[in-house]
């Protein structure tokens, strides 16, 4: 099988190209400009399956820059799901828990209704309906983080070595979400779709159970071998941000039980998985 995949450069790019070895066909923004429909067709001709994880992930700059966010996130995913619908090639489309509104109390379906509260999450779910109206897979996933590139788990220990104590939220819900972890889920799912064990539309790619960035953060420091007790909670009144975010990011993941494929594991096993990845570099 040949896999396209677009977005090769970043975390989770990266994370499915190393998964997948020489099946990979990597397509990073200098080698394919996924806003170009021609250079998408031509790119998606002679592939099994396409995961797109491009995407304009500056979630603060969407504010400003919605028209630029959905251009990526929207428009672009319209193109390439066509594009993959004419040539009969299975897309899974990354998308994002900012599609809802994060006022729930209980993990959101895959069916629950949508109501993204800032301009990223609107950008990320005109994608979804672009990529499912041409019978793609669309897989929201949520606090992602990897060995590769800016994420929170990195800038925790970052500051660990600045700074005495750390400032982190006690009051937004998620599933923190080991980036390799969800490359493997996303190649059995297309493997999957090919072989007709999994139907097109949208399953939940995140850690099983739920923390807060507080709970991450201790966690994090707990896994390195630090005091847990140097991270301080506050609340997201303390961080104002020009975007607003969900306070529950809590996914459900009902869909994988007609795959075949089990959901992911439970986020506090996945970081014990993740972590040596992130202290070797470090000297620890």
């Amino acid at each position: 099988m040949r896999w396209l995949v677009t977005g090769a450069a970043g975390m989770l790019g990266r994370d499915l190209c190393a998964v997948l070895g020489d099946a990979a066909v990597p397509a990073t923004r200098e080698t394919l400009d996924i806003t170009d429909t021609a250079a998408v067709s031509d790119a998606v001709r002679g592939m099994d399956v396409v995961v797109n994880a491009a995407a304009w992930t500056d979630v603060d700059g969407a504010e400003t820059a919605e028209e630029a966010a959905t251009l990526v996130n929207g428009a672009a995913v319209g193109g390439l799901a066509a594009a993959c619908m004419a040539s009969r090639v299975p897309l899974i489309q990354l998308s994002t828990d900012y599609v809802f509104d994060g006022t729930g109390t209980a993990p959101y379906a895959e069916t629950a209704p949508v109501a993204p509260v800032n301009a990223y999450g609107r950008s990320k779910l005109a994608g979804e309906r672009a990529a499912l109206a041409c019978g793609a897979f669309v897989v929201r996933t949520a606090w992602l983080y990897g060995a590769h590139g800016r994420n929170f788990v990195s800038t925790m220990l970052r500051l660990a070595a600045q700074r005495e104590t750390v400032d982190v939220v006690t009051d937004q819900h998620g599933q923190p979400t080991w980036s390799s972890a969800l490359a493997g889920q996303l190649v059995a799912l297309g493997e999957a779709a090919v072989s007709g064990r999994a139907a097109p539309g949208i399953y939940h790619g995140t850690a099983g159970g739920e923390t807060t960035w507080y709970g991450l953060a201790r966690a994090v420091f707990a896994e390195a071998g630090l005091d847990p007790a140097r991270v301080r909670p506050v609340t997201s009144a303390q961080f104002p941000r020009p975007a607003s975010r969900p306070t529950y990011s809590v996914l459900g993941h009902e869909r994988w039980a007609g795959t075949g494929i089990p959901p992911l594991r439970d986020w506090r096993a996945m970081l014990s998985s993740a972590m040596p990845a992130f202290l070797a570099p470090a000297g620890r």
